[in-house]
């Protein structure tokens, strides 16, 4: 992997990596961080997956996220059709989270607003740390109720429609601060829509998908463009590992 900017560098190493995308030091409040992956013509999955658009440098990064967040936020609709589970590690990446004096694994809080997540999925079976399920009021109190059974914390954020500021708030009465969005789409354009976007680490596959696919946002619109500044420029096998952050 080569870094393109702002530092001409041939061979990035994980202490590099980690320079680059580590979250901002001394939080005292929530900062997002939202990853994705895009075709080259602005698809977000290939096949209806994400999977055919990522690379190994792109996974480098996606699990990078993983590593330096207190929490994996993800949206049900794309942990339904990703197959997600709680996080993993290595000996390695373990060392990482000590080092930084994070807690073993990042657990994985998932937004539903009608809290229609299976409590037998693979969250809540193959997971060394119970997830958090974000949901609103009017979710059926008998769902609610089965994903708590099930192990997960269930935060109401919002009567009828999530209520995203409200859902930071909570995870930071947790001291849940350092948040990697994983999408889906839906969710990234509420987080755009209520301005709660911190930085976008975006990899751009050289892949014209065509026509069909999502966008990596969709959803409400905001009120007003946001305005990024860009802050690195990582490439390898064609892809562009770019990162973007709220301009000042």
């Amino acid at each position: 992997m080569r870094m393109l900017w702002p530092t001409p560098l041939d061979d990035v190493t994980d202490d590099d990596l980690e320079r680059l995308y580590g979250f901002p030091g001394d939080l005292d409040r929530p900062w997002v961080q939202v990853n994705f992956v895009s075709s080259a013509d602005g698809a977000a999955t290939l096949d209806d997956r994400s999977e055919g658009l990522s690379s190994p440098a792109d996974k480098r990064i996606f699990l990078l996220g993983r590593d330096l967040a207190d929490v994996v936020l993800v949206g049900a609709g794309t942990a339904r059709a990703e197959g997600y589970r709680g996080a993993r590690t290595t000996p390695e990446r373990q060392d990482r989270r000590r080092r930084l004096g994070l807690t073993e694994l990042p657990p994985i809080a998932v937004v539903s607003g009608s809290a229609r997540i299976d409590p037998e999925s693979s969250l809540f079976t193959d997971t060394k740390v119970p997830p958090i399920v974000i949901t609103t009021a009017a979710a059926p109190e008998d769902r609610r109720a089965a994903l708590a059974e099930a192990g997960a914390d269930v935060i109401l954020a919002g009567d009828q429609v999530i209520d995203l500021t409200t859902a930071l708030k909570e995870l930071n009465a947790r001291g849940l601060r350092r948040i990697d969005c994983e999408g889906g789409p839906l969710l990234f354009g509420e987080l755009i829509a209520a301005g709660l976007v911190d930085q976008l680490c975006l990899t751009v596959a050289p892949v014209l998908a065509g026509a069909g696919a999502p966008r990596i946002a969709m959803g409400r619109t905001a009120v007003e463009a946001a305005r990024l500044d860009l802050a690195s420029i990582l490439s390898e096998d064609g892809f562009l590992m770019l990162r973007y952050r709220k301009t000042a």
